[in-house]
């Protein structure tokens, strides 16, 4: 036998049922080994103890075809994910590099957490909320409750002005939510559960007047009405002077309230509406049931946790409500809550701190009041959907389509485009009350407030860096706290949700109470104090919209295949390299959605700044509120329709990029 005839007898492997073979197998590993040394490969398969406890590899191939034919069918588990703790531990030579080993090893341990995340992830997002939610809210159940302790509160609930604005308050509330509730239902139900055409512009418009400032509503409303509207002297409507402006009362407060949180209700009511069963309708149909009857039995039943969810809402937000009380109700000398505080601040005195916190808690207090009813409402009742839930429930209304389309036009016509008109007819005119004709209309007011009135460039400059501070700033916070929340599920994750929640669902005339109490002293460590300067206004605004932000970013994480960021991970990616590689360009839509949305709402807010504003800090809204209030009707008529083209701007980029976004992302596409 030659010596290449040996070679290749050893290296072709023995049948294991042929006597001999192990010890031909034996002898022949001597004359490998040397060769196996030279690779690192063939070292690991014949070096001592590590190849007698690895298990024998059997060589790929095809299977017979018995064996084929009896696995045919057969599932085979999935094969499991090799992490680090899954290899064997390697034994540490005893001596100096035993420690280094142990160095080498543990830092990824400290900074790597179990779900993938750094560490430091957690006490980030909750010192952030910690920051803007708990140490505000805390000073004030704090000053709240040493006002209990002192008696104080007592005294400051019985007197006189305090209880007839708390009155107020909740007249104008109670009757602002039943305005609320007509209004969204309405549009709620014929956009949700009818075949009109045109609904997606019937939403657009509907939201208008809940992306509109409240102070703006209400002073297009004033100059759509009273005998000196410019709208109705020009077509002959107004009223004889001397008639008293009818809404300058409690019920033109409680009218306009419900006209700006109607699409509150209309949100909340749609969204369930939308996923009614459509077999349920189908079945009682068949079974010979009317439209009245079905509409009683099935969908107003389906409607009920909506309609409460709703009218809680449209309550709470009318209660911290502070643009049209102020509007409305300063004039005729109607205070309520919100706007109580503002009187009491402006008259500062040496127990005017104690006495806002007080009436805020007041506030507070009625808020919670409206959402545990709003709760035990819904306690105890099962509204779960059988059925194909997600397909839409349409009425055919037939010959009564037109007729229920000019209704909704009409209401449409009344509540917003009426007093819009007014308002850019009132901004064309020298001087409220004069009728609007081409003798009389002007351009002055526009130019006044852009190129001469420094007052209303500064607001204007504050406006817009406070909101593209919030607006870009807050995403510093919500992008880490959306990964978090979307990747563990448990206590902590429950109680930072629940923490970012709590400051947008106050009223923001009490959140606004909250920074003064919480930033009126210096600060410990600095000793710089941040009252009286812009930026506790901007801390103010990313408290106040940090839910507002959270969630179209939450939205797009829970959208998202998990396995992309796992396989990146598995790769070797870090946390930063994952988020700037593999997440950031896939929620990049939904966090230009949130910048824009949060920009809409902080540019033209009114209730937090009016409390926190000082010289120079004015915002747009403070601005306007300050022009009405000292009779220049025309400029803040002015300023007022540049803000309504700004949020109507807005909105429509919105709709551009809506195929780019989550969905329920944009509220007027839920």
């Amino acid at each position: 036998m030659t010596r290449a005839d040996e070679i290749a007898r050893s290296r072709r492997p023995s049948p294991p049922d042929v006597e001999g073979g192990a010890e031909s197998k034996l002898l022949e590993l001597p004359r490998l080994r040397p060769k196996a040394r030279r690779f690192g490969r063939l070292r690991f398969l014949f070096g001592g103890e590590a190849a007698e406890s690895r298990a024998p590899q059997t060589p790929s191939g095809k299977l017979p075809a018995a064996l084929t034919r009896s696995l045919s069918g057969v599932e085979l588990p999935p094969v499991p994910h090799v992490t680090k703790d899954d290899f064997p531990k390697a034994r540490h030579s005893r001596g100096g590099q035993e420690g280094w080993r142990r160095f080498d090893f543990r830092p990824r341990r400290r900074w790597v957490a179990s779900g993938g995340e750094p560490a430091w992830l957690p006490p980030f997002v909750l010192g952030a909320v910690l920051l803007l939610s708990v140490l505000p809210l805390a000073r004030l159940a704090g000053a709240g409750v040493s006002g209990l302790v002192d008696g104080e509160a007592a005294r400051l609930i019985f007197e006189s002005a305090t209880f007839a604005a708390l009155r107020n308050t909740l007249v104008t509330a109670t009757g602002g939510m039943v305005v609320s509730l007509a209004l969204g239902s309405l549009f709620a139900l014929a956009v949700a559960l009818t075949d009109i055409r045109g609904k997606l512009a019937l939403s657009f418009a509907f939201m208008l007047p809940m992306m509109i400032p409240p102070q703006v509503t209400a002073l297009a409303w004033v100059e759509m009405s009273g005998p000196a509207s410019p709208l109705l002297k020009t077509l002959g409507l107004a009223p004889p002077l001397g008639s008293p402006q009818p809404l300058y009362s409690l019920s033109g407060i409680a009218l306009l309230l419900g006209v700006q949180h109607a699409p509150l209700v209309f949100l909340a009511l749609k969204a369930g509406l939308a996923a009614s069963p459509r077999d349920g309708i189908e079945a009682a149909r068949l079974s010979g049931a009317g439209p009245f009857r079905v509409f009683r039995d099935i969908v107003l039943p389906l409607s009920a946790p909506g309609l409460i969810a709703g009218g809680a809402i449209a309550f709470v937000s009318g209660v911290g409500n502070f643009g049209i009380p102020a509007i409305l109700g300063i004039p005729a000398g109607i205070e309520t809550l919100p706007t109580l505080i503002f009187s009491r601040l402006a008259s500062f005195g040496a127990a005017t701190f104690g006495e806002i916190a007080l009436i805020s808690t007041l506030i507070a207090a009625i808020s919670a009041a409206g959402l545990i009813v709003q709760q035990r409402a819904l306690a105890g009742r099962d509204y779960r959907l059988i059925g194909h839930s997600g397909a839409r429930a349409a009425f055919s209304l037939g010959r009564f389509r037109i007729a229920v389309e000019a209704l909704l036009l009409s209401v449409l016509a009344l509540v917003l485009v009426a007093p819009l008109l007014a308002l850019v007819a009132s901004s064309l005119v020298p001087a409220y009350g004069v009728p609007l004709n081409f003798d009389t209309m002007s351009l002055s007011a526009y130019a006044e407030i852009l190129f001469r009135q420094s007052i209303t460039l500064t607001a204007l400059k504050n406006s817009l860096f406070l909101a593209s501070a919030a607006a870009l700033g807050l995403l510093l916070v919500t992008v880490p706290s959306a990964y978090l929340l979307t990747r563990r599920k448990g206590a902590l994750a429950n109680l930072i949700a629940i923490l970012i929640e709590i400051p947008y669902a106050l009223p923001g005339i009490v959140l606004a109470v909250a920074f003064i109490l919480a930033f009126a002293a210096p600060l410990p460590i600095v000793g710089v104090s941040l009252y009286g300067t812009i930026w506790i206004i901007l801390a103010a605004y990313s408290s106040s919209f940090l839910a507002v932000s959270l969630k179209p970013v939450m939205s797009a994480f829970t959208q998202m295949d998990p396995a992309l960021e796992e396989a990146a991970r598995l790769a070797g990616a870090g946390f930063f390299r994952r988020m700037r590689d593999v997440l950031l360009p896939l929620i990049a839509p939904a966090a230009g959605a949130s910048v824009i949305l949060v920009f809409l709402i902080a540019a033209n807010e009114l209730t937090v700044s009016a409390l926190l504003w000082s010289a120079g800090t004015q915002t747009l809204g403070v601005a306007i509120f300050n022009l009405d209030d000292s009779g220049s009707s025309d400029l803040a008529s002015a300023l007022s329709v540049l803000v309504v083209l700004l949020v109507i701007a807005l909105m429509a980029a919105l709709e551009l990029f809506a195929k780019y976004l989550p969905e329920g992302v944009l509220p007027w596409r839920n």
